[in-house]
């Protein structure tokens, strides 16, 4: 299959199409994974990879508290791994 173009965070990435949201993610890294911050600002990363824990939340397309590890990447999707203090 031909790569698919997302964005996360602002960088344009490619990744095959048929993967997870937190997939994508997981691969553009070499480091722990943190996905989105508490409201005390202490880092916040998958755990389950199956939709329980709630910790992979991120902003789709504008979509704040979407789970990374339910969603399937799509062809121009944005992704930011961090959600705004008093998110939406």
């Amino acid at each position: 299959m031909n790569p698919i173009i997302i964005t996360i965070d602002d960088t344009p990435v490619a990744c095959p199409p048929d993967i997870s949201v937190l997939a994508a993610l997981l691969r553009r890294t070499h480091q722990p994974l943190v996905t989105r911050t508490t409201v005390q600002g202490a880092p916040r990363g998958p755990l389950c990879a199956m939709g329980v824990c709630y910790e992979c939340r991120v902003t789709i397309n504008d979509r704040p508290h979407q789970l990374a590890c339910q969603q399937t990447v799509q062809a121009g999707m944005r992704i930011t791994t961090t959600t705004p203090r008093g998110g939406k």
